[in-house]
């Protein structure tokens, strides 16, 4: 999820923090890394299919464009959703998908 290119790397300068927590009926995973991050006005963007950001495209020109699209539809599909929240460095995505037993 979020700037994984081929092979499971991330657009990461050094760092990928995931966790894993729970918030009302609500499971929420947070995937940060310590890269340049995502500007608040591409931030709907990228989930757009075959979108893809100029450095993104310099860093990996092989990419299509279609990997947070795809995420983001398997969020909806289960009920909940996938967004990019601000954070001091690097990017922050956050999933959260509706807890088993819970009412969406």
């Amino acid at each position: 999820m979020g700037g994984r290119r081929p092979g499971g790397r991330s657009a990461a300068d050094e760092k990928v923090e995931v966790t894993v927590g729970r918030k009302e009926d609500s499971a929420v995973i947070t995937v940060c890394d310590d890269g340049a991050g995502i500007a608040p006005q591409d931030r709907e963007r990228v989930f757009e299919r075959f979108a893809r950001l100029d450095e993104g495209r310099r860093r990996e020109p092989g990419g299509t464009g279609l990997g947070l699209a795809i995420s983001r539809d398997i969020a909806h599909a289960h009920n909940g959703t996938l967004t990019i929240e601000d954070s001091p460095r690097g990017a922050r995505f956050v999933l959260r998908l509706p807890l088993a037993g819970s009412r969406s």
